[in-house]
């Protein structure tokens, strides 16, 4: 017998919880997505935050956790200066939430996904509409 607390629905975190990264890409790029999502979810990267690149010849990875549970404002229309590709994780209600939520904003093509009991991983691309 498991004596772990059962967690579901909104109560667990992955299902209101998304770990979202951006990799080579422009960083105003990864700001223009950050500020899309801080707008509608609580993030932990305030809105107009620039992401810096970090320096030396490894990439750059830019992460950020946002709770989709309660969105604040639909997405508005965003421009991209170059395709950007978003690894999303999480709960799969969560995940679909925010792919939902971007979709106003991008237009999102689903690229890979990776499936697990409880969480999902999906790659997604953004581009400009």
């Amino acid at each position: 017998m498991n004596s772990t607390p059962e967690q579901s629905g909104e109560d667990h975190p992955a299902d209101r919880e998304v770990v979202v990264s951006l990799s080579r890409c422009d960083s105003r790029d990864a700001r223009t997505v950050f500020d899309v999502l801080a707008t509608a979810f609580a993030s932990d990267h305030p809105m107009g935050e620039t992401p810096v690149r970090a320096s030396g010849p490894r990439p750059t990875v830019w992460v950020t956790t946002v709770d989709v549970s309660q969105p604040r404002a639909p997405a508005t229309p965003a421009r991209l200066t170059e395709p950007v590709t978003v690894e999303a994780q999480g709960g799969y209600r969560a995940v679909d939430r925010l792919r939902t939520h971007l979709a106003g904003a991008f237009a999102v093509s689903v690229v890979g996904t990776a499936a697990g009991d409880q969480e999902q991983e999906v790659r997604l691309r953004l581009e400009s509409r």
